[in-house]
């Protein structure tokens, strides 16, 4: 974990949204941290896709279906993060306190801040668009800046916390019903098209 640096997580996760992207250390922590941003990057362009109005349910119905793989494989990635975290052997002292979102939670989420503030100063570089639209954008760039800053802060703490045992987290799994066919009763085949309940 001891690589595990805050300042170039972030610059890696915004040269991986230029070309050429970023090339990601090596390692198995750093090799999770580029899936679960490559996925949120292509859960960006198909949650787009998805909301198409120029083309036919088929085309809508195939983007939500990468979206449901892609999200099940960015969930993974996040689980993975944690996982590399936790087998540095970190020390865990007698007060150490339970942190309730893991790191790699947070690593997710600063991803997504990420793309967040590439597309928004993208609008603001706009010209055909009124002005009222680029200062719009520009105000909620800001923020966007601000909340990625307050995370990035907040996620360095933590990394320091578990570094010297004073906090710990669990590697909790998703478990995503839905994507389950043992689990999910339309596909497992316990219910059929009807909704339950209904007549």
């Amino acid at each position: 974990m001891h690589t595990l640096d805050v300042d170039t997580l972030q610059r890696l996760h915004d040269q991986a949204l230029l070309a050429p992207p970023a090339h990601w250390p090596d390692g198995p922590l750093w090799a999770a941290i580029a899936r679960n941003h490559a996925c949120n990057c292509q859960l960006w362009d198909e949650e787009d896709r998805a909301r198409r109005t120029d083309v036919g349910a088929a085309a809508i119905a195939a983007s939500k279906r990468l979206i449901d793989q892609a999200n099940q494989q960015r969930n993974d990635a996040v689980e993975a993060i944690d996982e590399a975290i936790l087998l540095a052997g970190l020390p865990v002292g007698a007060q150490a306190r339970l942190h309730s979102e893991t790191a790699g939670a947070m690593i997710d989420r600063l991803s997504i801040l990420a793309l967040k503030v590439y597309h928004m100063c993208e609008q603001t570089a706009r010209t055909d668009v009124d002005p009222g639209h680029v200062a719009r954008c520009h105000d909620k760039l800001l923020r966007l800046k601000l909340q990625r800053s307050d995370l990035a802060g907040c996620l360095q703490r933590l990394l320091a916390e578990l570094a010297a045992g004073r906090a710990y987290f669990k590697v909790y799994r998703q478990f995503k019903m839905y994507n389950d066919p043992t689990l999910n009763p339309y596909l497992s085949g316990q219910r059929g098209g009807a909704v339950a309940g209904a007549p």
